[in-house]
C-alpha cells in the first residue's frame, strides 16, 4: 500500500483542490487563496504561485523576516460520480515566505516551509514525517488517474460491475446481493471501488494488483487479469 507520505505527496501534485489558510487575510474570497500551480522542492518545501496582487502575496510580503504561519489544505475529489465524492483531505502547516527570484510577469512564487503534515483520506487518518514527506515521489499513476476513471465508469461499465463476483456476496436466491460497483480510486498498487449492496448499504472494496505498475502500459495488463479472474 502506499505509504501516508506518498499519497500526501500525491495529493500536493495533482490537481485536487488547494486553499491557503493564513492569518491577516480576512474577508478574503476563497478563489484567491487557491495557487494557480504548486510543486514541491528538493527539500520538501511546497511553491505556490499567485497573482501578484493576491492576499497571501500581500500577507507575505508585509511579514518580511517575520514568520507567517501557513497552512495548505487540499481536498481530493473523486472524478466520477459516487456517493460521498471527497476522498481525503491533507493538511501542511509551516511557514510562508516569498521567493521572487522565481516570480513571473504579474505572478509571485510563495514559499511553504513544511513543519506539520497530516492525511485523512481513504487508507486511514495520520500524521506524516516533513522529511518522509520531502522524500517521497508521487504515484506515477496521479496525472492519468482522473482519466482513467471516467474511462473505467463509462467504457467498461459492465467489467467493473463484474468484480463483484470476486466479493463472494450472494442474496438468498444466489444472485449477486451488490447491485453497483463505481470504480472510485486507482494507484500504483492497486484498484479501490465503491458498491452498493441490495439493501443500499455503501462500502469500498480494493483488488491489489499482483505486483505495483509503474506506468499506464504496466496499468493496462494488471486490469486486464483482474478482470479475467473476475469473470472466471
Amino acid at each position: 500500500m502506499p505509504s501516508a507520505a506518498e499519497r500526501t505527496r500525491t495529493l500536493v501534485q495533482s490537481t485536487c483542490s488547494g486553499v491557503l489558510i493564513l492569518p491577516g487575510v480576512d474577508g478574503a474570497r476563497p478563489e484567491q487563496l487557491m495557487p494557480d500551480a504548486r510543486t514541491v522542492g528538493t527539500d520538501g518545501e511546497v511553491f505556490l504561485l499567485f497573482p501578484a496582487d493576491a492576499p497571501p502575496v500581500r500577507a507575505a510580503t508585509h511579514a518580511q523576516d517575520d514568520e507567517l504561519p501557513a497552512v495548505l489544505e487540499l481536498t481530493d475529489v473523486a472524478p466520477v460520480a459516487v456517493p460521498n465524492r471527497i476522498r481525503g483531505r491533507a493538511w501542511l502547516s509551516g511557514w510562508l515566505t516569498c521567493a521572487p527570484g522565481i516570480a513571473t510577469p504579474g505572478q509571485m512564487m510563495l514559499r511553504l516551509e513544511v513543519g506539520e503534515v497530516h492525511v485523512d483520506d481513504l487508507w486511514g487518518d495520520g500524521s506524516v514525517d516533513p522529511d518522509d514527506f520531502a522524500s517521497s515521489v508521487p504515484d506515477p499513476l496521479a496525472p492519468y488517474e482522473t482519466e482513467l476513471l471516467q474511462h473505467l465508469a463509462a467504457a467498461h461499465g459492465d467489467q467493473v460491475q463484474g468484480l463483484s463476483t470476486l466479493l463472494g456476496q450472494r442474496s438468498v436466491d444466489g444472485s449477486p446481493a451488490i447491485h453497483r460497483v463505481v470504480p472510485l480510486a486507482l494507484d500504483r498498487f492497486g484498484l479501490r471501488v465503491r458498491c452498493r449492496d441490495e439493501a443500499g448499504r455503501l462500502f469500498d472494496a480494493r483488488f491489489d494488483f499482483p505486483e505495483p505498475v509503474g506506468d499506464v502500459h504496466g496499468l493496462r495488463r494488471a486490469m486486464h487479469t483482474l478482470f479475467e479472474a473476475a469473470q472466471g
